[in-house]
Order: structure tokens, then C-alpha cells, then sequence
């Protein structure tokens, strides 16, 4: 099974050296890993470039976009893997045998879909866990109550993704809750869970630090509407699933400085 990992950059030239180092890393053999840059203008594909004499990178994009959707959607459109799934600029690789793990759960499964657990983490202390999103099993109707597996845990079947259609790049934030609710609620796939940590995300990315508060709630308000949900109160509740995940992370912090 062919995995395709696609990493979406813009001025990124801080971190994505770290996130190709952890791809890199896998001890799964067969991966395409595609990296799609956004035309940066600092030093982004430069580091991106010293990487090439791995070969293990199959392609690099680098033209202007109109942002990470779209710089998703063109990956998934140059991806071959039987699997695909994504690993942000700011982001990196929980272990050395994530995606080992996550094939093994398809071929014993054979879910549409595999998804687990990641650790937001201080955008420079990448030791020190902010919030511990352990996503807890699927059930359609919680999708309707707000609740979403981490997206970047999420890794799907490539004939699932062209039936079921990309990313809408009418929206500029919630374009990933979109998906997502999409994929978990108006199509019957089959959807397993992985009770690992498949990532570790910098705080400060687009949803956590790139937008105002109300842009995000503005659109993620649109699409739970557009989905037939009750924008407002699912929004709301969509809030509420985190809390666990900030506590958690505080009562780990505490007892690692004990």
C-alpha cells in the first residue's frame, strides 16, 4: 500500500525542515510525499531544496495560490498513493512508525478512513503539550454535536477522495470542517480509529493563531448551516469538545514539573 503525505507551505522556513525531517524519518518504505509551496517569499524553498538529494521527496509544486485549500486540493490532485493524508508546514510526525501504524489499521480493516489522536505544542517549547486532542472513537451522530476527529490525523482511501470530492476553497478557515463533516456525516464510509498520537502541531497556525476570532466563528457558523445544522449551538458545542483538551494538558504539564 502506497502512502501519499502532502505538506502545503507558505514562508515556512522556520519549521518545514523539521516537518520533511519527520517524514523522512518514516520506517514505512513506500511513501509519495509531495510538498506544495505557495511561492514563498523568505527561505522556504530553499531549505525545501536541500532535501531533494534524498529522493525521497516524489514532487515539489511552487507557484501562487489562494491558500492552503488550494494547495491541498492540488496535492490530492498529483497524488498516487492508495492513501492519502497531510502533514502541515508547522507540524511533524509524533514517532517514526506513524504511518506503519496507520497502514497496518487499513489492511486489517479496510477502512474508507483512519484517524488519532495529536498534541498541540508551544510553537517554540515543542516539548511542552498545550492541548492533548485524544479524538475518542467515531459516532455519526456526535459529528451533529460538534465533534471532529484532529484533521490532520485524518488519512483516507484516494478512490474515497475522488468520489467524494476536495476541499471548498470558498472558505478560508472551516474549509477543513467542512470536509470533514462531509466525509463523517453525509457519506456512509467506513471510519476506524487509531488510539495513538499520529502529530505534534505548533500553536499559532491558521486556526489557532492566523485568524480573528470572528472570521472563525463566522464561518464555521456558514458551514454547520449549510449542512443542515443548527449554526449557532453547534458552533458552541464544537467549542465545548476542546475543553477536556486544555485541562488535560494542564494536569500533564503539572505532573511532568513534579
Amino acid at each position: 500500500m502506497k502512502v501519499t503525505i502532502i505538506t502545503s507551505c507558505f514562508n515556512r522556513e522556520s519549521t518545514i525542515g523539521q516537518t520533511i525531517e519527520s517524514v523522512l524519518a518514516q520506517d514505512y518504505p513506500d511513501i509519495e510525499y509531495l510538498i506544495i509551496d505557495g511561492a514563498s517569499c523568505d527561505n522556504s524553498l530553499a531549505v525545501i531544496r536541500r532535501y531533494t538529494a534524498e529522493r525521497r521527496i516524489a514532487g515539489i509544486v511552487s507557484e501562487p495560490d489562494n491558500g492552503m485549500y488550494e494547495a491541498i486540493n492540488k496535492g490530492i490532485g498529483l497524488a498516487t498513493g492508495d492513501v492519502v493524508g497531510l502533514l502541515h508546514s508547522d507540524d511533524f510526525f509524533y514517532n517514526t512508525h506513524v504511518v506503519s501504524d496507520i497502514v497496518k489499521i487499513f489492511n486489517a480493516t479496510g477502512a474508507d478512513i483512519v484517524y488519532g489522536n495529536g498534541l498541540y505544542v508551544d510553537a517554540v517549547l515543542t516539548d511542552k503539550v498545550v492541548r492533548n486532542w485524544v479524538s475518542g472513537r467515531y459516532r455519526r451522530w456526535k459529528v451533529r454535536l460538534g465533534w471532529l476527529p484532529l484533521h490532520p490525523t485524518v488519512y483516507i482511501r484516494r478512490e474515497v477522495l475522488e468520489r467524494c470530492g476536495l476541499y471548498d476553497e470558498s472558505y478560508k478557515i472551516a474549509s477543513d470542517s467542512d470536509f470533514l463533516v462531509r466525509y463523517l456525516y453525509e457519506y456512509k464510509l467506513h471510519v476506524e480509529y487509531l488510539n495513538k498520537y499520529f502529530v505534534k502541531m505548533r500553536m499559532g497556525g491558521l486556526s489557532t493563531g492566523g485568524a480573528s476570532r470572528s472570521q472563525v466563528w463566522a464561518e464555521d457558523v456558514r458551514m454547520y448551516r449549510s449542512h443542515g445544522f443548527w449554526g449557532v449551538p453547534v458552533k458552541l458545542m464544537k467549542m465545548g469538545w476542546k475543553i477536556p483538551q486544555f485541562i488535560d494538558a494542564k494536569i500533564r504539564r503539572r505532573f511532568h514539573n513534579d
